[in-house]
């Protein structure tokens, strides 16, 4: 894929979704983290429908190390696998107080060493927590990364990302990574993407194939 086509499919997307962002609600990095860690297999909308209220009654790693854990779990317990989750939630604040005095760290190799903390948690937070710029691969990311030719097909989620970040400006891999996931939440969806009205089908491989039997099944029609 030459440097022209990724600006153009860069270009098209930010045109689409100037504005795009975090939705996960946060007031700073610790809250960002919770958020973040309880959002794996489950919709950021049900997130912050959670963390409404559980982020009222837990302010401090302290405050979710006070209660059982089995309270924990009550809180959360509309999130999809609310138990594990809960348990490293408690971890991840036992950590913080016992190796970085009760604050999120910095540092990515840092993050990654937190319960429930992986690659691509720890990308979000230091992109938009720290202001470090990172690409985070989530199913939107990768589903639209690999229909769109920016990563093969058959790439696992660490090669897409090395993709992106070696086709993408560095200065805009926090940007291009919301936009997206907002391509890819709002427009070119897992199940039923707008391939009819999408700018860049003439890029999409799969879109293409999408479009085909509705072009045969009209070609019959008029005959």
């Amino acid at each position: 894929m030459t440097q022209k086509l990724v600006r153009h499919i860069l270009d098209t997307i930010g045109e689409l979704f100037p504005d795009a962002h975090c939705e996960l609600r946060h007031s700073n990095p610790f809250e960002l983290t919770i958020a973040v860690l309880l959002s794996a297999q489950c919709t950021d909308e049900t997130v912050n429908k959670v963390t409404l209220d559980l982020f009222q009654k837990y302010k401090r790693p302290e405050d979710y190390l006070a209660v059982p854990l089995e309270e924990l779990e009550q809180d959360i317990r509309r999130i999809g696998l609310f138990r594990n989750k809960a348990s490293n939630i408690q971890k991840l604040c036992q950590l913080l107080l016992d190796k970085f005095d009760g604050e999120i760290p910095e540092k990515h190799e840092h993050l990654v060493e937190l319960p429930g903390v992986g690659r691509k948690t720890a990308n979000v937070v230091v992109s938009n927590a720290f202001g470090v710029p990172a690409i985070a691969v989530d199913t939107h990311v990768e589903r639209v990364s690999k229909r769109l030719g920016l990563a093969g097909p058959d790439d696992s989620v660490l090669e897409v990302e090395k993709k992106l970040m070696k086709k993408v400006p560095r200065d805009e891999w926090t940007q291009t990574h919301h936009r997206l996931i907002f391509f890819g939440r709002y427009h070119c969806k897992a199940q039923n993407p707008q391939c009819q009205i999408c700018p860049l089908l003439d890029n999409c491989r799969e879109g293409k194939k999408r479009m085909k039997p509705s072009s045969t099944r009209k070609t019959i029609t008029n005959k």
